[in-house]
């Protein structure tokens, strides 16, 4: 085992598993940034690292997203794909985080898709900062409730804010246009939440101001966090695919600007299960795409 604490040749995105299996370590460690080196000494990556490696003979490279514009998330997988690790670069080779983690899939959910096809209820240019089938491009992959949800932000030069992130309105998604995803029913509007200071959330009404849309074959569409008394529609009003319904904001569990976005199987979003979203173009994006929907 590698347990140099000297500076090392950098390992690339490419190289990492092959490096991680062959235990070297302090080469990741040293290519780490400030704040990762902050979380977790050197001696206990290595012990946890060696822990992980255990029966592992190969780890594959699964995927690579974009969680900004200069930083790529690379996903592993053991041969036996239990076991998963995910690690970030910047495009000068810093390392920017780490997870090991068991690697949890949910197949029979997975398989099964909406019958009615939707769109991203957004206009213009929006970004995906969660989106997809593992936890790793998707926290809420883990919850029933909000398994295929996705999380929606709009990015410019790699930020998703101008000046100062202290203010809601410098989020480049604040009180932007969010539409119906499809034909509908509103079957229910919470208004009146206010908007977070950004860091902040609000636990106690986790989904902010918020509408569900009934649609045919027992489908229903939430868009949650928006913008305080910024919603347009009233329940048992009926909206058209591309309707203006309200305005992102950042209310709720949310500690900055941006659209939760899911489809489930009931009008009450914790006591169904999410829907995978099969949507009018035929894409499904994932957690580093950019959409333009309209």
């Amino acid at each position: 085992m590698e347990k140099s604490r000297k500076q090392t040749t950098k390992i690339s995105p490419e190289e990492f598993g092959e490096a991680f299996l062959n235990g070297k370590f302090s080469n990741v460690y040293h290519q780490s940034t400030v704040e990762f080196k902050n979380v977790i000494t050197l001696d206990q990556f290595i012990e946890y690292g060696s822990d992980f490696n255990a029966m592992v003979k190969k780890y594959n490279l699964e995927m690579v997203t974009n969680l900004k514009e200069d930083i790529k998330q690379y996903v592993w997988l053991d041969n036996n794909r239990k076991k998963v690790i995910s690690v970030s670069y910047d495009d000068n080779d810093t390392i920017y985080g780490i997870n090991l983690a068991p690697f949890v899939t949910y197949p029979e959910s997975d398989r099964r898709y909406t019958k009615n096809r939707y769109i991203m209820p957004v206009k213009g240019e929006w970004f995906v900062f969660w989106g997809g089938i593992n936890q790793f491009i998707n926290y809420h992959y883990v919850i029933d409730e909000q398994r295929y949800a996705y999380d929606l932000i709009i990015l410019k030069n790699g930020s998703s804010y101008s000046d100062s992130p202290q203010k809601n309105e410098n989020f480049y998604a604040y009180n932007k246009e969010i539409v119906a995803p499809a034909d509908g029913f509103v079957t229910k509007v919470i208004d009146g939440v206010e908007d977070n200071l950004p860091g902040e959330m609000n636990p106690d009404i986790p989904e902010g101001n918020c509408i569900i849309i009934e649609h045919t074959n027992n489908e229903y569409s939430m868009v949650a966090h928006l913008k305080n008394h910024s919603i347009l529609v009233k329940e048992g009003e009926r909206v058209k695919k591309g309707q203006v319904i309200g305005f992102c904001g950042n209310s709720g569990n949310s500690t900055e600007t941006h659209l939760h976005f899911q489809v489930m199987d009931s009008p009450e979003y914790l006591k169904g299960k999410s829907i995978r979203i099969r949507f009018e173009d035929g894409i499904e994006p994932l957690q580093g795409d950019f959409i333009t929907p309209f």
